[in-house]
C-alpha cells in the first residue's frame, strides 16, 4: 500500500504542476514541497492560486513554492508562461500534466478547438514541448500526463469532430480527451526511447475522487453517479498514483497508473488494467501527434 510516505527525498528537484491551486493538482503540488521539491503552481487564477500557495506553506514541508499563471484555453499563453518559466529555471525534473475540464457546456478555446480537447490534451501538448529543453536538462526527469478511467469510452480520435463540427456530446468529448492524453502519452515514450532518453513519460488516474473538476455535473446527476460507485476517495488519495508515478523508483515509461480496487475505482497505486484497442492504437498514436504538431506549430527536438 504505497503512500506520501514511502516518496523519495526530492530536494533539489524542479516540479511544475498544472491546476495546483485544488483537487489532485493540489495535494500533489503538496506532497511534492513535503517532500524537498520546488514546486511551481501554474494555475489560471493569480488569486486561487496564492491562496493554495498559503495553505500549503502551512504544512510540514522542506521545500520552494510559486505561483504562476497558466491559461491552457490558449496557446500563446502557454508559450508566453513557457518563456517566464525557461527564465526562472535551468531545468524541470517533474512535470505534471493535470489541469483538465470535464463537460462544461459547448465551448471553444482561443484558437477553436473543443475546450476539453484543447485544454485537456492539445495544451499540455504544447506545454511540454516548449519545456522538452528544460527537462532534457535534468538526468531523470518525468512527465506525468492525467488521463481517466473514461478513456475507455472511446472508440478512436475523430479529427473531423474537435472544433465542435458535430452535435455536442459532452461526455463522448470528455472521454476522446483523456484517450488523447494517454495516446501522447504513449507515444512520447516511445519516441524518448528511440532516442535513448532517460525521460519517463507516463500516465495515471485517479479513480473516483470527488474534486471540483465535477462543477459541471448537477448535484442530483452527481448523487446518483457517486452512489453508483459505493465508495469514492477524497483528493489526497485520488493523488497517489500521480505521485507514485512521478517519483517512485519502480516506474516504467509508457505505463498507466490508477488505484488497485475494483474497476480502479478507488485503492492505492498500481499499474492500470484499462485496456482498449483505441489506447493501444500505435497508427492512431502517431496520427494525433502528428495533428497536434500541426495545430500548435510545435516539434519536439529529441
Amino acid at each position: 500500500m504505497w503512500t506520501t510516505k514511502d516518496m523519495p527525498d526530492l530536494t533539489g528537484k524542479i516540479a511544475l504542476v498544472t491546476g495546483a491551486n485544488t483537487g489532485i493538482g493540489f495535494e500533489t503540488a503538496k506532497a511534492l514541497y513535503s517532500a524537498g521539491a520546488s514546486v511551481t503552481l501554474a494555475v489560471r487564477s493569480e488569486a486561487k492560486g496564492i491562496v493554495a500557495k498559503e495553505q500549503i506553506a502551512k504544512e510540514d514541508g522542506k521545500g520552494i513554492l510559486e505561483v504562476a499563471l497558466l491559461d491552457l484555453a490558449g496557446l500563446d499563453q502557454v508559450g508566453e508562461f513557457a518563456t517566464q518559466f525557461q527564465k526562472r529555471h535551468a531545468q524541470l525534473d517533474i512535470l505534471v500534466n493535470n489541469a483538465g475540464v470535464m463537460i462544461p457546456p459547448p465551448s471553444l478555446t482561443e484558437e477553436g478547438f473543443e475546450l476539453q480537447f484543447g485544454v485537456n490534451f492539445l495544451g499540455h501538448f504544447a506545454l511540454t514541448g516548449y519545456l522538452f529543453p528544460l527537462l532534457k536538462q535534468s538526468a531523470n526527469a518525468r512527465v506525468v500526463t492525467l488521463s481517466s478511467g473514461a478513456a475507455i469510452r472511446a472508440t478512436g480520435i475523430d479529427f473531423a469532430n474537435l472544433r465542435l463540427e458535430q452535435p455536442y456530446d459532452a461526455w463522448r468529448e470528455y472521454a476522446t480527451s483523456k484517450l488523447a492524453d494517454l495516446l501522447f502519452t504513449y507515444e512520447f515514450n516511445r519516441k524518448l526511447k528511440e532516442n535513448s532518453s532517460t525521460i519517463l513519460s507516463v500516465a495515471a488516474h485517479p479513480g473516483v475522487t470527488k474534486t471540483d473538476l465535477q462543477r459541471n455535473i448537477s448535484e442530483a446527476e452527481l448523487q446518483t453517479l457517486l452512489a453508483e460507485f459505493k465508495e469514492v476517495m477524497e483528493p489526497w488519495q485520488g493523488a497517489l498514483p500521480t505521485l507514485f508515478a512521478a517519483t517512485d523508483a519502480s516506474v516504467i515509461g509508457g505505463t498507466f497508473y490508477g488505484p488497485d480496487g475494483e474497476n480502479e475505482y478507488i485503492g492505492y497505486p498500481a499499474p492500470s488494467k484499462h485496456h482498449t484497442a483505441a489506447m493501444a492504437d500505435r497508427q492512431l498514436a502517431a496520427d494525433l501527434w502528428s495533428y497536434a504538431e500541426k495545430m500548435t506549430g510545435i516539434r519536439y527536438t529529441f
